[in-house]
């Protein structure tokens, strides 16, 4: 992912020792199995919770993903950062295993536990081998039913949160993009910090974190996806006893549909040695028919590195930068064409005029032929690298089940990409790249600018 995606994704908890058990683990989920060889069954469980299953029985492994939908943009107001918080909080002790104990437990079965969340989702990452299945599906079910939150676990865990807080306002790619979402956004969830601020992140209580567990963790809200050595009756029977016990409806706030403001510019202030800048426009829905062309498009616009029109005109014709680089990012209630480019001060604006310049280059005269082509050749072809393991293969399910998307979509996707045409990539450069609504956040020392904001 990109310096931008990166930045919505949590914190990542360190940890303190690796057992040998669990590096073995890692390695055992390391396998190929093309997409096309997948079969995808669609289980529901004795108590109606549905889930997608790839059945692997190779190596005695099962790699469970989940999600309820929802995420930071559920925060309530001056909470900002509960979602976040967390995160952080369902491995720190839960039922009546203390913090100590669970992270010994967890680790003495090997298996792998963690959460995040995002703007639109809360995330789950379960891994476990076969014969230590039962024992961790039961610590599994206490993190998510009955978290403990103890006062020392919480303020360890604050602590940490702050000191990444502090980190981050100090980063100037992660403060260009907390505030380009910020300046696009103003006035929704989308628009505020994700992670929180110092302010509010302090005034996190134990209340808040079960409050914001009771109304998200909800059976009408979730979406599992299952891969390893696991039947659809044995799946059956882990859905329930997992997820059973949950409430069968989510209490969520609305979080209404937007589209970025257009057109503006803000400098912050930083003494870095480089500026960077995060620019963004807005971008079709994924369900959108030219969602497809335009995700090739963004391949060859800055998602596709050294062979990307922008690395090859700010960074190889003119050497302005390092790095330039575009992603299309599809939320649930907006969607973004986003990118990135750092440089020294005085040649930032210079590298933002060159990126302006070949938006409305390719929004005007569409891609070339062959550039059209090798974006499309290359998509197609690395597509099977997405699930090349178990893990890799659940978060694809997972990212399906929560786009709406059928278990044949795996199957149809390539062909989809092989049908775009030349005239379909100008139709949608013309609707997608308008430099004129581009937002642009940029962080450093100016190298003429007298104010802390233009635009």
């Amino acid at each position: 992912m990109d310096m931008l995606r990166r930045s919505i994704v949590r914190f990542a908890r360190i940890d303190i020792a690796i057992s040998l058990s669990v590096f073995l683990l890692a390695l055992l989920f390391t396998f190929a199995r093309p997409a096309h060889a997948m079969n995808i069954q669609e289980v529901t469980s004795p108590g109606g919770i549905k889930a997608w299953l790839v059945e692997a029985h190779e190596n005695p492994l099962l790699a469970l993903k989940f999600s309820f939908e929802g995420g930071n943009s559920q925060d309530p107001a001056g909470k900002e950062g509960v979602a976040n918080f967390l995160s952080a909080m369902l491995d720190e002790g839960a039922g009546d295993i203390t913090s100590s104990d669970f992270q010994e437990q967890m680790e003495s079965l090997a298996m792998r536990m963690r959460y995040e969340d995002s703007r639109d989702g809360f995330y789950g990452n379960f891994q476990t081998l076969t014969e230590n299945r039962d024992a961790s599906v039961k610590l599994l079910k206490l993190a998510l039913t009955k978290p403990r939150f103890d006062p020392d676990a919480v303020e360890r865990i604050r602590g940490q949160l702050l000191a990444n807080l502090v980190y981050a306002d100090r980063d100037p790619e992660k403060v260009a993009a907390k505030e380009w979402f910020a300046v696009a956004f103003p006035g929704h969830p989308y628009g505020l910090p994700s992670q929180g601020t110092a302010e509010t992140v302090k005034g996190i209580t134990r209340d808040d974190l079960e409050a914001f567990r009771k109304r998200n963790f909800a059976r009408s809200n979730l979406k599992v996806a299952a891969v390893g050595d696991i039947t659809p009756d044995q799946l059956g029977k882990l859905l329930d006893e997992v997820f059973g016990d949950l409430p069968e409806k989510a209490d969520l706030a609305p979080v209404p549909m937007t589209t970025p403001a257009k057109g503006t510019e803000k400098w912050i202030r930083m003494d870095v040695p480089q500026s960077v800048a995060v620019f963004g426009l807005p971008a079709m829905p994924r369900k959108d028919p030219d969602f497809m062309a335009a995700f090739v498009l963004n391949q060859l616009v800055g998602g596709g590195g050294f062979a990307s029109r922008l690395m090859e005109e700010v960074r190889e014709k003119r050497g302005l930068a390092y790095s330039v680089y575009s992603y299309l990012q599809p939320f649930k209630h907006t969607s973004i064409l986003s990118g990135g480019v750092a440089t020294r001060a005085d040649a930032i604006q210079q590298s933002l005029d060159v990126i302006r310049t070949e938006l409305k280059h390719i929004a005007e005269e569409g891609p070339t032929p062959d550039e059209w082509e090798n974006a499309k050749k290359y998509l197609i072809g690395s597509y099977p690298l997405r699930f090349d393991t178990n893990s890799k293969i659940a978060s694809q399910l997972l990212g399906l089940m929560e786009d709406d998307f059928g278990p044949d979509y795996i199957d149809k996707r390539n062909s989809l990409i092989e049908a775009l045409t030349l005239d379909d990539a100008k139709r949608v450069a013309k609707r997608l790249l308008d430099s004129n609504n581009l937002i642009v956040t940029i962080v450093g020392q100016p190298a003429t600018a007298t104010a802390d904001t233009k635009g």
